[in-house]
């Protein structure tokens, strides 16, 4: 089978809800608006859904103009926030893990919003100024440390065979940019290079995970699953690994159903 793209999934608000997507601009920071927008504590720390599981019911979509964040979880009795973003206001030092960036705060109506569905006292902020990735030679906003993170659908399809009658799982819970079919289960820890329609990517890091995966993404609950049985065979010295960050290396548009092509393989573990 002639591998392809099955899945684009952007994520303007960090730790929030992915926006499914049938096309994509490919930039060298990633698809689009992806991590543009984070919330961040009164001393510029990044919210995550590992310390705050209700994050997952978000679900912000922006279309470069506005910024609507709804509430997945019908419980919660939550007006969609629509916000304008703003440009001038003032400019903030925020951290992502250890890594220090700026952020332009959007004023106090969105940071209100955000306080009270999450029940915590914090800010919204918009990406601002340039940011190197980990290793791999690129440009990140908000994300972790990559532009990119790329999932094998055979790699997910085997990880709910092994799971039983404690899954399936969705990918949501993975947080995938980029779903491909066709590599083969695991597939993508095997390549190096990868062509994408018009676009080229180069796959840099596996991905470490962490309890987010354990978080339902409609309810922000927490369970068990997957990492007690990815513990079980994707432990590796850094870590249980799913999944692979990756890096632009020719940017251009994507679209669902794009062919994909290996162009460059590897043997050794990233």
């Amino acid at each position: 089978m002639a591998a392809r793209l099955t899945e684009l999934n952007v994520y303007p608000l960090k730790s929030g809800g992915g926006t499914a997507l049938r096309a994509a601009d490919l930039l060298p920071t990633g698809l689009r608006y992806d991590r543009e927008f984070m919330l961040v504590t009164p001393e510029g720390r990044f919210l995550s859904q590992r310390d705050l599981g209700r994050m997952a019911v978000m679900r912000p979509v922006y279309d470069g103009d506005v910024l609507t964040v709804d509430v997945a979880d019908p419980a919660l009795s939550f007006a969609p926030l629509t916000h304008k973003p703003v440009d001038d206001g003032p400019v903030r030092d925020v951290y992502v893990h250890r890594y220090e960036c700026q952020g332009i705060d959007q004023g106090d109506e969105a940071a209100a919003w955000f306080a009270a569905l999450l029940d915590t006292e914090c800010r919204l902020v918009r990406f601002t100024g340039r940011r190197s990735t980990s290793r791999g030679g690129g440009e990140v906003l908000f994300a972790d440390g990559y532009p990119l993170l790329v999932i094998s659908a055979e790699s997910l399809a085997d990880l709910n065979d092994r799971l039983g009658d404690q899954g399936p799982l969705p990918m949501n819970r993975f947080r995938p940019n980029l779903v491909v079919e066709g590599l083969g289960a695991y597939g993508e820890d095997r390549v190096r290079l990868l062509r994408v329609g018009g676009t080229v990517i180069e796959m840099v890091r596996s991905c470490a995970r962490c309890v987010i995966t354990t978080t339902d993404q409609d309810s922000g609950e927490r369970g068990r699953e997957p990492l007690r049985t990815l513990a079980s065979y994707r432990t590796y010295e850094r870590g249980i690994r799913f999944g692979q960050n990756a890096v632009p290396r020719t940017p251009g548009p994507l679209a669902v159903g794009d062919p994909v092509e290996v162009l460059e393989t590897v043997e050794e573990d990233r």
